[in-house]
């Protein structure tokens, strides 16, 4: 499947974005408050954005619970219609662009608009070359029992189990391990 640079940023913002939800009561959202928000916008180097207030805070809180909720979906249909609502919802205009030193690409939102409509389109349509490629299955949660973070697979052979196989992934292979150490000594 090839990705393009915007789509691969797009998948990089909306599951960093999804990732900043609490899993449970017992962890502090990552997107408290407008700085951070500011934040976020800076890291993934969103154009046209303007100045953000409590407003978009909560919009884009709205966005990511949809978001978290294709992550989740079951099946393609159901992943389709949840980008569908939330792609038209966002009032898109697809416009081609060159901006800040980047090749020609598609910008899915309208210009001006908010930042959860920036990623509502944005984000919405990456995930949506997925599901019409047929690779919605692609759109995982991570398998640890301890973690639920969402990534997108993009491995060959679409084996990628752990949203990171440096922390998840070790830790349980160690924990198996040390199981089976244990089971053999007695």
């Amino acid at each position: 499947m090839l990705i393009t640079h915007d789509t691969r940023c797009a998948l990089d913002a909306v599951v960093d974005l999804v990732n900043t939800a609490p899993e449970d009561d017992t962890v502090p959202d990552a997107l408290p408050d407008v700085a951070a928000l500011e934040n976020f916008v800076r890291t993934h180097d969103f154009s046209d954005v303007g100045v953000l207030s409590e407003f978009d805070l909560s919009a884009v809180r709205k966005v990511r619970g949809r978001f978290a909720a294709i992550f989740s979906a079951s099946d393609p249909r159901t992943a389709a219609g949840l980008i569908n609502e939330l792609v038209a919802a966002a009032g898109t205009t697809p416009r081609l662009t060159d901006h800040d030193g980047y090749d020609w690409h598609v910008h899915y939102f309208a210009p001006g608009a908010s930042v959860a409509d920036h990623l509502a389109a944005d984000c919405g349509m990456a995930l949506a070359f997925f599901v019409v490629a047929g690779e919605q299955e692609r759109l995982r949660r991570c398998e640890a029992p301890d973690c639920r973070r969402a990534f997108v697979d993009l491995s060959r052979n679409r084996s990628r189990r752990y949203c990171d196989s440096r922390t998840c992934g070790n830790r349980l292979h160690v924990a198996a391990y040390r199981a089976r150490r244990k089971e053999a000594a007695g």
